[in-house]
């Protein structure tokens, strides 16, 4: 049976002072996560507010410990790309 792992990342962007910045952030995650592991990935929530952001990384695989490897791999990225703006992360397995 298939396994699905999600990883949700929390961005809180306190320098930016528009959409435009938070999309710098934003899409440079989208784009550097995508490219190095292979992930499906898309802004979630708070599109049209400018200091937050909520990112979700998704994969499936033939095992959970697969998915676990995979998105704690994503989630070292995301840190070491984002540093302090990345708040909070929360993992879910179906």
């Amino acid at each position: 049976m298939a396994a699905l792992g999600v990883l949700t990342l929390e961005l809180h962007m306190l320098e930016s002072r528009s959409l435009k910045d938070k999309r710098h952030w934003v899409t440079g995650l989208k784009a550097r996560l995508r490219n190095r592991h292979n992930v499906a990935i898309a802004e979630i929530d708070f599109q049209d507010v400018w200091k937050r952001g909520l990112v979700a990384a998704v994969t499936v695989s033939n095992s959970r410990a697969h998915c676990e490897q995979v998105l704690e791999a994503v989630e070292r990225s995301a840190a070491d790309f984002l540093g302090p703006i990345l708040v909070d992360t929360v993992y879910e397995y179906f």
